[in-house]
């Protein structure tokens, strides 16, 4: 969790929300792949850190079906990610900050408690949460002092 901080710091510090993911192999203790949000840089909406690390570790392995693999991410999956972790098959996901706005494992649809999913990875939430959530919180209070106030 500590290399995907850091990871979220880069990506604040290019104008990214602050999200990073790390893949990592347990069995190994192998970093397989990382990510940093990047949907503003990338023009891409869907350059969320954890679809980042996804792809990066679907082309290390060779194969889109990323079994047993545990992905950390520094905040709660949205609707998006959390689809795209049940399809990769992700083994476990373990992430720092809960998300209650936009989250979607915990908050929001619960996609990985739905009925219809085909595959359910094991959670775990809260690992450094208190630094990812001070990561963003600082994030995004400088985004709002630092905008133009109007004169109405």
């Amino acid at each position: 969790m500590r290399m995907a901080l850091a990871l979220a710091q880069a990506a604040a510090d290019a104008g990214e929300v602050p999200v990073g993911a790390v893949v990592v192999d347990e069995s190994t203790g192998e970093v397989v792949s990382t990510g940093a949000n990047g949907p503003v840089a990338a023009h891409d909406p869907t350059a969320h850190a954890e679809i980042v690390a996804m792809r990066a570790a679907a082309v290390a392995t060779g194969n889109y079906r990323l079994t047993g693999l545990t992905l950390y991410v520094t905040l709660e999956p949205c609707a998006m990610c959390a689809g795209a972790i049940s399809h990769a098959r992700i083994g476990r996901v373990v992430w720092a900050a809960d998300d209650p706005k936009g989250g979607a494992v915990l908050h929001g649809p619960k996609l990985f408690e739905q009925p219809t999913l085909h595959h359910r990875p094991s959670t775990e939430g809260g690992l450094l949460a208190e630094e990812a959530a001070a990561m963003l919180r600082g994030f995004f209070r400088e985004r709002r002092s630092s905008r133009p106030v109007s004169q109405a």
